[in-house]
């Protein structure tokens, strides 16, 4: 008999796959973000149980002054900076409507982010983004517009997070099908804001979005491509993670198992919000935490968006981020984000969830029609120069 999984995406066409992706990222996005930095035994207190859908800030109506650090109000369906990034990187995609580098990062994206204000959900105004910015995002600004550094290694020096890779589902969209392709425009591209492993999950990342949209895709079917690309940590952290996740069919019995799996990769430490005094520091031997769950919460799952997207969201830790990764991958597969969550998120976050979607397919269609011009270009050179016999089969 076919596997659901595998008829799901095979129904399922390039529009559907991009709007499934990037609204099912900002809904993650958005569920997991007043959860964000508590254990799972923490939410499980907070709320009395798991979190089964959209809920309120942790600090309820004090949400401007319990953490003077973040005076956002997460929760209530607000989506995070995860989207506002991912929404920027369209916006550069829209403009350039080819390919991207870290070069392009330069010139559009970091003006993007310091020039035109925009409506941000978390702090209830119109603010340019870069005042809603973590550090590790500023940093694009400190060291390409005040620092003047090449931005293919401009990264180098930040600390290593998932800053970079949580806003990477639109590189893996524009390479539908085509796992390679996304990895190494997300590296370049990654360059400019991360380096180490916080880099290789911004392709690994991509690469996963990119292996969802094939039509015959399937959880195990991503987490190969993923393996097949992944280097050093990043690599031995996702197979140890999906190795656990493989013997679980409910993410209640696999949240702390799969946080064990992990932990021997991650570098922030056992309490989320007071780091180790090695967090986030370049290193071959370690990954960061989000991209590994994701896929774990994935493959739980067996692609389903409600059941894998909760199972990042009661992780918690990084949850927002987590969330969003399986969001997307699990939209790009073809499960539908259900209906109720995206109306609420859009509606609270004053934000058109599918605009950024339509604009992505149609910017997608010119990029796949220039690659092919490019390649039979390419094929027509390479004939002439083997003197008109082509690659024998």
């Amino acid at each position: 008999m076919p596997n659901k999984t595998t008829e799901t995406s095979k129904s399922t066409g390039l529009e559907e796959r991009l709007t499934g992706a990037l609204v099912g990222a900002a809904v993650g996005d958005a569920l997991g973000g007043p959860v964000e930095g508590y254990s799972p035994d923490q939410i499980l207190e907070r709320h009395g149980g798991r979190v089964h859908g959209i809920v309120g800030p942790w600090n309820g109506d004090d949400w401007r002054t319990a953490r003077p650090i973040a005076p956002y109000h997460k929760g209530d369906g607000h989506v995070t900076d995860d989207t506002l990034m991912t929404h920027a990187l369209i916006r550069v995609y829209a403009k350039v409507r080819d390919h991207l580098t870290a070069y392009t990062i330069a010139e559009h994206l970091v003006p993007d982010l310091m020039t035109t204000p925009r409506w941000i959900p978390e702090l209830e105004a119109e603010a340019l983004p870069l005042h809603r910015l973590f550090l590790a995002e500023k940093w694009l600004v400190t060291r390409l517009h005040y620092g003047h550094v090449d931005p293919r290694e401009a990264g180098v020096g930040n600390i290593v997070n998932c800053g970079a890779a949580m806003y990477m589902a639109p590189v893996g969209l524009v390479n539908a099908a085509d796992p390679a392709t996304a990895y190494a425009e997300a590296l370049d591209i990654a360059g400019a804001h991360q380096s180490s492993y916080g880099r290789e999950a911004a392709g690994v990342f991509a690469a996963a979005v990119a292996a969802a949209c094939a039509p015959d895709a399937t959880p195990d079917s991503i987490v190969t491509a993923c393996l097949a690309l992944a280097k050093d940590g990043t690599r031995t952290a996702i197979e140890k993670v999906c190795e656990e996740a493989s013997r679980h069919r409910d993410f209640e019995s696999a949240l702390l198992p799969l946080r064990r799996a992990v932990t021997p990769y991650d570098t922030v430490g056992p309490d989320y919000r007071q780091p180790s005094l090695g967090a986030r520091r370049p290193s071959r031997l370690h990954a960061i935490e989000e991209l590994p769950i994701a896929l774990g919460m994935l493959l739980v799952a067996d692609g389903d968006y409600r059941h894998a997207v909760l199972g990042a969201v009661n992780y918690g830790r990084d949850c927002d981020s987590i969330a969003t990764m399986a969001g997307a991958i699990s939209g790009a597969l073809g499960f539908p984000v259900p209906d109720d969550w995206s109306k609420q998120v859009a509606e609270a976050s004053r934000l058109d969830l599918w605009a950024p979607a339509r604009t992505l397919t149609e910017v997608t269609r010119e990029i796949f029609t220039r690659d092919v011009h490019r390649r039979r270009a390419h094929e027509a050179s390479l004939t002439t120069l083997l003197g008109g016999q082509g690659c024998s089969a």
